[in-house]
């Protein structure tokens, strides 16, 4: 079984337009409202796979409630908070490009922080496989929130995958622990304070990362693929072009097929590529079913060239 926490869950509305032009009245050809958040995507895109998973997250409001019911038969544990969760707008164009607004989300108090820890714990106890800390935090959530998550994840033996971005990534990343950091390319460079140009410019920087104690790294390059580190191997995959509908939501689906794979390094990176490449081709945050997900359309190379830039491979 797979757990995931979403500290900052939201309501995702997504609208399809032909054309965004600013200060301009457009026609909408298409909207939806989906349950989000990172680790709500990771979780609704394992059920669809059929792979165990329960999500935790707090919910408050009537946004909350919506979200709730968005979730529908997805397992979870829902944590009361007083703040309304947030509703995030996406504006997708026929050519792909995808325009997001993000709200910043409810405030949590101390006290709604450490009940989310608590719902976090007693479903640790379980003893899952994997437990995905993944997006933002919330206003009134410490810095060292994910730290704390990786502190109870190792006290119950659970391995520990962290999508994250800015301080919170830092934080933890630093501490050590994480078995698995999942940063996108511009993520990891912010992280490390550089620009990453070459693939051997983002494995040094994952190899860094993992200096301070960390597993392994999974660097999703958009539609350049992923680059997957641990300290004696690197490998690169690659998927087919496809139709872009939507870039929400597929990094999350690049992880939930990472840790939904087998064993094998490479099988998992295999997944990983072939399940974000299926989700850019549904529109909003749809998570792609098996049906969609074409692993053998990838290419997976060992050692890539380290001094291919990043934005031709």
């Amino acid at each position: 079984m797979i757990l995931t926490l979403t500290p900052n869950p939201s309501v995702d509305h997504t609208l399809e337009v032909e054309r965004l032009v600013r200060g301009e009245v457009l026609r909408v050809s298409a909207t939806r409202a989906q349950a989000g958040g990172k680790g709500v995507n990771v979780a609704r895109a394992l059920r669809v796979a059929g792979v165990p998973t329960r999500a935790v997250l707090p919910v408050g409001g009537g946004g909350g409630a919506e979200l709730v019911t968005l979730l529908g038969d997805l397992p979870c544990v829902t944590v009361p908070i007083a703040g309304e969760t947030r509703a995030n707008v996406a504006v997708t164009e026929t050519d792909g490009t995808t325009t997001k607004l993000n709200a910043p989300g409810p405030t949590l108090t101390p006290g709604e922080t450490d009940a989310l820890l608590a719902a976090l714990e007693d479903e640790l106890s379980a003893g899952p496989e994997w437990v995905v800390a993944s997006g933002s935090l919330p206003a009134g959530a410490p810095d060292d929130l994910y730290v704390r998550v990786a502190e109870l994840a190792a006290s119950y033996g659970v391995a520990l995958a962290l999508d994250t971005s800015g301080k919170p990534l830092e934080a933890a990343a630093r501490a050590g622990s994480v078995s698995l950091l999942k940063p996108n390319h511009e993520e990891l460079a912010g992280l490390i304070g550089r620009e990453l140009p070459t693939v051997g410019d983002v494995v040094g920087a994952a190899r860094e990362v993992l200096g301070w104690g960390n597993s392994s790294a999974l660097v999703t390059l958009g539609g350049h693929g992923a680059i997957l580190v641990d300290p004696e191997n690197t490998w690169w995959a690659r998927g087919p072009e496809v139709r872009t509908r939507s870039t929400v939501g597929a990094g999350d689906c690049s992880l939930a097929g990472f840790l939904g794979a087998g064993d094998s390094p490479v099988e998992r990176l295999r997944h990983a590529v072939a399940w974000g490449t299926a989700a850019v081709s549904l529109p909003g945050t749809t998570v792609p079913s098996p049906g969609d997900v074409a692993s053998d359309s990838i290419t997976v190379v060992a050692d890539p060239d380290p001094l291919s830039p990043v934005d031709q491979l």
